[in-house]
């Protein structure tokens, strides 16, 4: 793969109606075209990379990884490890408050952690081990583990979904299986919930009470610098509208492109292309476990021989520099990567899956295929799809929405008659997928810890558990390909490869920050 190109997690604009050149009035403004709906406000509950985004807007982290992918304290003033590598302390840094004025104790920050562990995976594998967690005082708190283990600070500075925000302990403490009633955070922005327009536009204002780290910003990490009075995320899923919205300087920033509408960005005066991502996206295809006849392993396997990546990425982005075939289910060009398992996955056979889907007893009963119409890439792969599983003799029903309502809708378990699903596209970035603790995607925790499609594989969780407890790094790779060899096996998704994307923004901005997920601090405009 090329990596003279950029590109971020999930692509696709939005529909904002009209949106109008700002004003001098308006100077302290900054208007940006996201790349979904926002519907969904809480980031613990659910995976999406649009609500991942808004998280980042309100909340913070005890933790963050920087541009170099070293994690470094961000609300934490200090983090010491005891001897025996067991207990972490950590200690806040002096004068946090939540947006409504009341202090960030150590009780939220326990609370906050408690309830992420129960949703994220590397946080449940974290858990885990766990003893207990305990205030010390009014800026302190420990964590003591039954045993060690090495990622503690790796998984409290994630980058991406599900981000571990420390949120006040009375949202904390909100089922992890439903989301919490509202957004009071301690981050740069707050949210502005009485301007919010599902399906058109979001609104946040400078957190006046913030005060940033004294560090560079880099990455989730540093000084977090708000320069805008006011920030607006504009849904605007029409891709003609969205182009034509920066070219005119309507807005200043448009996330996601799509790689055919580039070239006239390109040239056009006062737009720039730039770079941020050099690994990219994975492009998935998630099956669900619990329904006929995909709780059958072979008939997943026969969908596995359904798979052409090269025509997925074709259609997905088109260009050849911007992705790469790719077997590896930890992304191809990083420590973990390995092509075991991956036979079938490569290798595209349609007599072979009919069979399959024959032996697995498949009869022609109706399946439910989700299709997002307004994220770009997703799209793309969604009609791919469905044009080779009606190949492979399939009797398909494809169901357009929206991504905001997928994202809703996947969490159903309901059999796909009932309004549940067989089968959806999404997409992750290289930080949520490196290694088998951070991909939720390849965990076989079933309908308790599974990501949604709920794989069931005792197996697969305890070679998890393996590699985050190894510390000698061969031994660690080793581990790594055997949960491949597993997960292709089970089938817990079908990578369909590694892609490249763009952003958009009007060349007076400056200050961004180069990083796979979309940071809205730090930018100004000349």
């Amino acid at each position: 793969m090329k990596h003279s190109r950029i590109l971020t997690g999930v692509a696709a604009a939005a529909m904002a109606g009209a949106i109008s050149a700002p004003t001098a009035a308006e100077d302290n403004v900054f208007k940006a075209v996201v790349h979904a709906d926002l519907k969904n406000i809480d980031p613990i509950w659910t995976t999406a990379y649009i609500t991942r985004n808004h998280g980042y807007m309100i909340w913070d982290t005890l933790f963050a990884t920087n541009e170099k992918f070293e994690v470094e304290p961000q609300m934490a003033e200090s983090a010491t490890v005891s001897e025996d590598g067991k207990t972490y302390t950590i200690k806040l840094r002096p004068g946090l408050k939540w947006h409504d004025g009341s202090p960030v104790t150590p009780d939220d920050c326990i609370a906050s952690i408690r309830r992420w562990g129960q949703r994220d995976g590397m946080g449940q594998q974290m858990m885990g081990v766990v003893e207990s967690m305990e205030a010390v005082d009014d800026l302190t708190f420990t964590i003591k583990l039954k045993e060690t283990w090495g990622l503690v600070l790796a998984a409290l500075g994630k980058m991406s979904s599900n981000v571990p925000f420390m949120m006040p302990k009375r949202l904390a403490e909100t089922d992890p299986f439903e989301q919490v009633p509202d957004s009071t955070g301690s981050g740069p922005y707050v949210f502005v919930k009485d301007e919010w327009v599902p399906g058109s536009k979001v609104v946040y204002v400078k957190n006046q009470a913030y005060v940033p780290r004294d560090e560079p910003a880099s990455g989730a990490a540093g000084g977090k610098l708000v320069n805008f009075d006011r920030f607006e995320w504009h849904y605007i899923p029409d891709h003609q509208s969205a182009m034509n919205a920066i070219i005119n300087a309507e807005v200043d920033y448009w996330e996601a492109p799509p790689a055919d509408l580039v070239p006239v960005l390109e040239a056009s005066e006062g737009v720039k292309i730039v770079q941020a991502d050099p690994y990219g996206s994975q492009g998935w295809m998630r099956i669900n476990h619990l329904h006929a006849p995909f709780d059958n392993k072979t008939a997943r396997q026969a969908i596995q021989l359904v798979v052409d990546q090269e025509t997925y990425l074709q259609a997905i982005v088109g260009t050849p520099d911007l992705y790469k075939t790719c077997p590896a289910m930890f992304m191809c060009d990083t420590p973990y990567a390995t092509d075991v398992g991956s036979e079938r996955v490569m290798m595209q056979d349609f007599d072979k899956a009919k069979a399959m889907l024959a032996e697995a007893g498949y009869g022609g009963e109706t399946i439910v295929l989700m299709h997002p119409t307004d994220i770009a890439t997703l799209n793309a792969a969604t009609q791919v799809t469905a044009q080779l599983l009606r190949q492979a003799g399939i009797n398909l029903e494809v169901q357009a929405m929206d991504w905001s309502t997928l994202t809703s809708r996947r969490a159903e378990k309901k059999k796909p008659e009932e309004g549940g699903w067989h089968i959806f596209h999404t997409s992750w970035i290289a930080p949520d997928l490196v290694n088998p603790v951070a991909n939720i995607g390849v965990s076989g925790g079933g309908t308790e810890k599974a990501w949604f499609g709920w794989p069931d594989d005792a197996e697969i969780e305890g070679l998890r558990q393996a590699f985050a407890r190894e510390t000698n790094p061969a031994k660690q790779k080793q581990l790594a390909s055997q949960v491949q060899q597993r997960a292709m096996d089970t089938v817990t998704y079908i990578p369909i490869g590694q892609y490249l994307q763009y952003r958009a923004m009007r060349d007076s901005v400056s200050g961004f920050l180069p990083a796979p997920v979309p940071f809205f601090w730090n930018l100004s405009k000349s």
